[in-house]
């Protein structure tokens, strides 16, 4: 049987389809559970509705980035494994070089060489195990962290905040520098993310442009990757 008939069959999007749903009924979980617990802290129901309102529009830059990998991943494994992967996931990036090197073990180049279902096989437990640690560490460790930032700020807050920031600094830039130094295609878009999101920064700021300021993310990410693409 082809590969692709395999990774596009009926059974395949059944497989993919019970672990979404999954992600789908966790997703509506926890919102159901954050709105009570905004209740019992004295929030409003017009502040959970903006934070809720506000974190959807910021969702949208980095989900069109998410989709474009999608499309890749569609292509080269089918779409029931990309649709799952990237809807349990979604670190595009991941994914893309995890299939590959799947299909490398057994002589096939993704997106180059014919799939086929050792190949299709290959690349899929190459992509499930492969982030199975995360999936492990969440599980185990998740419920032990308040402790562990705790001990760690010593249950000084302002501290706490300086390290959470400090951290996502650093593993952003850490993220955005393996692009700058391939001075390619990829360096450009980086470059010209971080201009465009400071410009509508400055703008929403001086302007006090509330409503514009929550589209800065996605109008920095989508800019980018617009202008990049017409260089």
């Amino acid at each position: 049987m082809d590969a692709m008939q395999i990774a596009n069959g009926i059974p395949m999007w059944i497989a993919c389809g019970v672990p979404v749903c999954v992600v789908l009924v966790q997703a509506i979980t926890f919102l159901r559970k954050a709105y009570q617990a905004g209740d019992k802290v004295g929030l409003t129901k017009e502040q959970m509705k903006e934070a809720i309102r506000s974190g959807a529009i910021t969702s949208i830059g980095p989900s069109v980035v998410i989709l474009s990998g999608m499309l890749s991943l569609l292509i080269t494994v089918g779409g029931p494994i990309a649709w799952m992967r990237l809807s349990l996931i979604g670190a595009v990036m991941f994914e893309s070089t995890a299939a590959n090197m799947g299909t490398s073990a057994v002589g096939v180049t993704l997106g180059v060489d014919k799939m086929t279902p050792e190949a299709l096989t290959m690349a899929l437990w190459t992509m499930i195990i492969g982030s199975i640690g995360w999936v492990l560490f969440a599980t185990f460790a998740a419920n032990r962290m308040e402790k562990v930032q705790d001990k760690i700020s010593g249950n000084n807050t302002k501290r706490l905040t300086m390290i959470s920031v400090a951290a996502v600094i650093g593993v952003f830039s850490a993220m955005s520098a393996t692009h700058l130094v391939r001075m390619d295609k990829n360096s450009i878009a980086c470059v010209l993310g971080a201009l465009i999101m400071a410009v509508m920064m400055c703008i929403t700021e001086k302007f006090h442009m509330k409503r514009l300021k929550e589209w800065n993310l996605t109008i920095a990410i989508l800019g980018s990757m617009i202008i990049t693409a017409l260089l």
